[in-house]
């Protein structure tokens, strides 16, 4: 940004600051109200920062402030405005914007806003502003606590902030260009801190308990100082170079030597180009080019190797959303000096502070006192130090705050939130990919620690590492953290780094268990599992399917001996009914639901000979149920009543199935009998090593395995090893060879075994000999084994492969359902189709009832469908409603609701409006009249107000103006959704509301009409006749536009009253911002779109058409004009005509007048298209005139019109 665009008042005040003469800083007079009228200006800048912008294009800091701050550090008040402003200044470019712009200009601010604080950082790199700096943040920790005031809190809370906010600036690589062992500008910045003192105060804030509500700054500081360190690297200097790092080095140097000698092998080998063309010519047979021809290659023959259909090609641009995460953490190697100023403060850390800042950092994230995302500061430096300490010289006592069993598991949890928000939270998914890596590499130094203890000499340390252990391996979530992150790794958010560091935590946290469960013998583990409830229908009395009589003999004997005892117990005056209830109270199923269950233990009362439990329970089920008299009406006769117990002894009832039949249909049917419970059953289990291995054999995890092992040439060597260590488990250990049979795996182990440096990978390249080895052993029993390399298997297919394919169905036979013979499908087919009408009861349990086979209800739906019965499974759902008794207080308040709404135009709205407890539309209408409050259901529907035809009233306009408000009126009416229950009352009032729009419908069109929009409704009649033909053709609907294509249906599809009459016919408004024009709804059936074009027919239509088409003044028209009015003429009679037959309103002898046909049949320019090809036979029909056609049905036409002049 130009100085010259800084605004006049910005640049007033920057240059009332004062001046800087050689060294020395004057400072204005109003210089402290200068400063804070930036502070002002800051406060009040827009969103895209133009103050901080043109401050930092005029370099106020590094000119006006800095020196302001080390030449008047006495003056305290403007030094404290001075520390304001720079806190304001250097805040990170994220925290001003909130996030990385997406929008271009706003981009470039914000790499402005960073380019500015990246010099910044430079002009703070000197010895003076943190010489300053420390000097005031010393005098003040001088202060007790009693005399320490408010002021000074916030300016140490300050000083700390900008510090803070200096170190945060990212570093610029392509700017600075530095090498490892070369002084970057953070590195400056960092001997500067250490020049002058800082860091000694950093520590002594760390470890004093005085200081607690600073350790948060303190650590924040902290871990952006060692940013860019490694620990194992920080620990080893000064100490020489050991030997583990120069045979390392040496390999490294071996490897690329041994690459170098190739490549000069393979050029020396190379023939001379110099006449590319001279090599010859050759034809590559089985090798096609892009026609049907072998490919020619003009090249030598050294060149065919490395030949590709790709050379040439522009490479495939891949979009931002796919392509992999970059780095973003990078390390590098300061200058000495600064690695050994790093290596004693980390060594004092450890010593005096550590436990303490991480316990009280670790008080302040569960008591939720730090700001939100802080926990990743505290994972850093745990996971850095620690490593540290392992590195330098392995002391657990220094990080006894960090290593327990509680820090395992705070670990573990924000790894599984992050995990959970990295799916969920896409947009930020990046950030939670960033934030998931920082758990684990906490979690993997914790391993590495606890490892690490394992090998100490010190017997109470061992202890204490083997009761961690046993409290890690216990729990399941630790175990099964790993499986999870495998499954849903993603490259297109989480960095490569991540996915190695998964690698390595995995085969470490594998290598202790194996080891744990070696020295153990057996291991304990706890296991979860999701406990289900089965949800079964419980009979008091149930009896065996083997006990109930099927024959009718068996039950007519059995009848003779209930009849006697039915006899005596209905003139027993004595049979209470008090203790027998009919239904279940406590059960899940509603009481209106329970009515075919207490029918069912009426049965079985009397299939035991229990008769007077079975007339009590009829009795008691009458008065609970007596809707529809399904226990008989409440003035039955003793007669009636045992013969209707006669009826249901005999009756096929639904009963509950035996325990074999609903343990297969526990396995079949999950979604009918199981619901999950909310508690998870814990238990305990003897853990096997290789039972939790397999959970590793998944094509998922080999994936992400083998995508690491692509770059096995930039990957360490203990990256390589764990690869190939895991590899190696899956197909030695669990002998899945099988699962490792991929094609670009395959590719990858030819490119390790061409490498001129293979010799470095001998652990690589011996097992890609083994797989291969293994592969071809496997390719000359099974042929399809080359074939099955183009896929990712799982271990059934694996097994099929090894075993033979068939050999899972054939293991897992007894777990098939029995297979339907034919007389049984006859059988089927005879009870569905004898019980598919019948109303009031389910079709499947009727059949399962009179089956001789059992089945279960899923086997007998499925195999209705497969024999063309039924459509679709859905068509056999069971229905019910969840039906509540009503209580007394409900009753009163429904009482009271009627009474205050019975003159309104719609009680049952206002009713449902306001009761508290909500019922359907049907409840309230049978309660209503249960009580009597109403004698019928028509006293409760809408009461619409008579609309008088405009013909009546004196003046057109008002009518209507009066329809229209009334319509618009009606249109406000709330519509009330209803139960399925309700189709009786839903098809009485639809029929009413119908009506009512059919009136309303007509009155607008009159309306319309009377304005001069005859045309535009003749437009919408044609357009709605159109979509029903078309719909009726295609079998299938879509949403159709309406385009008007003249200006006078462009009025009317702008003129409002023409838009309401669109609603009243159902015309879909066009959606905001993505459609144009009002569409018919794909809802409407054909049928109801000639319902409605029928109801836009006006009785005067055709005289008003006829009038239009007469010329009013015949003798001043040409002949060409008239020519023309007699073709529009023709077309408008030939659209009415087709649009009224399609209507319904008249009948094919009826067409029209003798004279229309002849016209229609006479019109030149103009030819019909039939649906189908139905226009033979129709023109025979027509020349055999009217008294030899028999009644036929109408044909659909449609017509095409050919207007000779196209502005017609």
């Amino acid at each position: 940004m130009d100085l010259y665009m800084m605004n006049c008042e910005l640049l007033a005040t920057c240059s009332a600051l004062g001046y800087l003469e050689g060294d020395t800083y004057h400072k204005e007079p109003d210089c402290l109200e200068s400063v804070k009228d930036l502070i002002r200006y800051l406060r009040h800048e827009d969103d895209t920062r133009d103050v901080r912008r043109q401050l930092g294009a005029a370099q106020i800091l590094q000119s006006d402030l800095l020196p302001m701050l080390t030449q008047h550090c006495q003056d305290k008040p403007l030094f404290d405005a001075v520390i304001r402003l720079m806190v304001n200044l250097t805040q990170p470019a994220l925290l001003c914007f909130g996030s990385v712009p997406k929008e271009p200009s706003f981009r470039r601010h914000f790499l402005q806003v960073l380019a500015y604080l990246q010099a910044y950082k430079e002009a703070f790199a000197s010895e003076k502003a943190f010489g300053v700096l420390s000097e005031t943040l010393y005098k003040l920790l001088q202060l007790g606590w009693e005399e320490r005031q408010e002021e000074d809190n916030l300016l140490i809370e300050r000083i700390l902030l900008l510090v803070r906010n200096i170190l945060h600036v990212p570093t610029d690589l392509d700017q600075e260009k530095r090498i490892d062992d070369d002084a970057s500008v953070h590195d400056q910045l960092l001997w500067a801190i250490h020049l002058s003192g800082l860091d000694d105060l950093l520590l002594f804030l760390a470890s004093s308990p005085a200081e607690q509500q600073w350790s948060l700054h303190v650590l924040e500081i902290i871990s952006l100082m060692f940013r860019d360190q490694n620990p194992e690297q920080l620990a080893g200097v000064g100490q020489g170079r050991l030997a583990q790092e120069r045979s390392i080095d040496v390999a490294e140097l071996e490897v690329l030597r041994q690459r170098e000698m190739a490549e000069k092998k393979t050029r020396a080998l190379q023939r001379g180009n110099r006449h590319s063309r001279f090599g010859g010519s050759y034809i590559v047979q089985g090798l096609k080019s892009i026609g049907e021809r072998d490919l020619i290659f003009h090249k030598g023959l050294h060149n065919l190797r490395n030949y590709s259909s790709d050379l040439g090609k522009q490479p495939r641009r891949v979009p931002k959303r796919r392509q992999t995460a970059r780095e973003l953490s990078i390390q590098r190697r300061s200058a000495l000096n600064v690695r050994l100023f790093l290596r004693d403060f980390c060594s004092e850390f450890l010593e005096n502070c550590y436990n303490r800042l991480m316990g009280s950092v670790k008080d302040h994230l569960l008591r939720e006192k730090a700001q939100q995302h802080d926990e990743t500061y505290y994972m850093w430096s745990l996971a850095f130090f620690m490593a540290f300490n392992r590195a330098a010289s392995f002391r657990p006592g220094l990080v006894s705050e960090t290593l327990s069993v509680r820090t395992f598991h705070f670990i573990e949890q924000n790894l599984t939130n992050y995990y959970e928000m990295m799916l969920t939270d896409r947009k930020e998914a990046a950030s939670w990919a960033r934030r998931m890596h920082l758990a684990l590499k906490a979690y993997q130094e914790l391993l590495a620690t606890v490892n690490e203890m394992d090998m100490s000499p010190d017997e109470a340390v061992r202890e204490s590492s083997r009761i961690i252990k046993n409290n890690i391996f216990y729990v399941m979530e630790y175990r099964e953290l790993f499986l999870a992150l495998f499954r849903k790794f993603d490259e297109r958010c989480q960095p490569r780094s991540f996915l190695r560091d998964l690698v390595e935590t995995t085969h470490l946290f594998l290598k202790m268990l194996e080891r744990f469960c070696r020295s153990r013998g057996n291991l304990v583990v706890q296991n979860k599992r999701k406990k289900r409830k089965k949800k079964k229908k419980v009979l008091d009395q149930p009896l065996a399917s083997g006990d109930v009589p099927s024959s009718a003999g068996e039950l007519e004997a059995m009848w003779l001996s209930l009849a006697e005892q039915l006899q005596r117990c209905a003139q027993d005056p004595e049979l209470s009914l008090d203790s027998v209830v009919p239904f279940d109270a406590a059960s899940e199923v509603p009481v209106e639901e329970q009515r075919a269950e207490a029918m069912v233990r009426i049965q079985d009362c009397l299939l035991a000979g229990q008769a007077p439990q079975a007339l009590a329970l009829l009795r008691s089920a009458r008065e609970v149920w007596p809707e529809g008299d399904v226990f008989g009406s409440q003035d039955i006769s003793t007669e009636e009543e045992i013969e209707l117990l006669k009826q249901i002894l005999g009756a096929p009832l639904p009963r509950q199935q035996g325990p074999e039949e609903q343990g297969e249909e526990e396995e079949e049917e999950e979604e009918e009998e199981e619901e999950e419970l909310q508690a998870v059953q814990v238990s305990e289990k003897e853990f096997n090593f290789l039972d939790y291995l397999k959970r590793f054999a998944s094509s998922a995890v080999v994936r992400a395995y083998v995508l690491l092992l692509r770059s096995y040439r930039q990957n360490s060597a203990h990256t390589n090893h764990c690869l190939v260590k895991m590899l190696h488990r899956l197909a030695h250990d669990l002998k899945m060879e099988a699962l490792l049979f991929q094609l670009s795996l395959f590719c990858l182990f030819n490119r390790v075994l061409s490498d001129p440096a293979a010799g470095a990978y001998q652990e690589l390249v011996t097992f890609a000999k083994y797989i291969l080895g293994k592969f071809f052993a496997l390719a000359a029993v099974n042929q399809k084994a080359f074939v099955e390399l183009l896929f990712w298997k799982n271990t059934a297919v694996v097994r099929e492969m090894a075993e033979g394919y068939g050999s899972l169905d054939g293991g897992s036979s007894s777990r098939r359902p029995p297979i339907w013979s034919p007389e049984e499908e006859a059988q089927l087919q005879e009870l569905y189709l004898a019980h598919r009408d019948v109303e009031g009861q389910d079709v499947v349990d009727v059949i399962l009832a009179q089956l001789k086979t059992p089945r279960t209800r899923k086997q007998v739906i499925h195999h209705l469908v497969r024999l063309g019965l039924a459509d679709s499974v859905k068509d056999f759902q069971r229905k019910g409603t969840h039906i509540v008794l009503w209580t007394e207080d409900q009753e009163l308040e429904l009482q009271r609701l009627f009474e205050e709404f019975q003159d309104s135009d719609d009680v049952l709205g206002h009713i449902m409006k306001n009761i508290t407890a909500r019922r359907s539309r049907a409840r309230i209408v049978d309660k209503l009249l249960a009580l009597g409050v109403v004698a019928e259901r028509r006293e409760l529907y809408k009461k619409r107000r008579k609309k008088l035809a405009p013909s009546s009233l004196p003046n057109g306009e008002e009518s209507r103006k009066d329809v229209c408000q009334e319509d618009l009126e009606e249109g406000n009416l709330p519509e009330e959704e209803s139960d399925e229950g309700e189709e009786k009352e839903e098809d009485s009032e639809a029929g009413q509301a119908q009506g009512s729009s059919v009136l309303s419908t007509e009155a607008l069109g009159q309306s319309l009409s009377q304005e001069g929009f005859s045309a535009p409704l003749l437009w919408l009649q044609n357009c709605l006749i159109r979509a029903a033909d078309d719909r009726e053709e295609d079998g299938c609907s879509q949403a159709v536009p309406l385009v008007p294509l003249t200006e006078e249906n462009e009025e009317a599809m702008e003129n409002e009253q023409f838009q309401q009459l669109l609603r009243k016919l159902g015309v879909r408004p066009p959606a905001s911002g993505q459609e144009t024009f009002w569409r018919i709804p794909a809802k409407l059936s054909p049928t109801q779109l000639r319902k409605i074009a029928a109801s836009l027919s006006q009785p005067e239509e055709e005289g008003k058409l006829q009038s239009r088409l007469e010329p009013t003044v015949p003798e001043e028209q040409g002949p060409e004009e008239e020519h023309q009015k007699e073709y529009r003429a023709q077309a408008l009679r030939a659209l009415l005509l087709a649009r009224r037959k399609k209507a319904g309103l008249e009948s094919p002898e009826g067409e029209g007048p003798a004279g229309e046909k002849e016209q229609l049949k006479m019109a030149p320019r103009k030819r019909q298209l039939l649906d189908s090809d139905e226009e033979q036979e129709e023109d025979e029909g027509r020349s055999k005139g009217p008294e030899s056609r028999a009644p036929e049905i109408p044909k659909k036409k449609r017509f095409q019109i050919e207007d000779e002049d196209e502005s017609d």
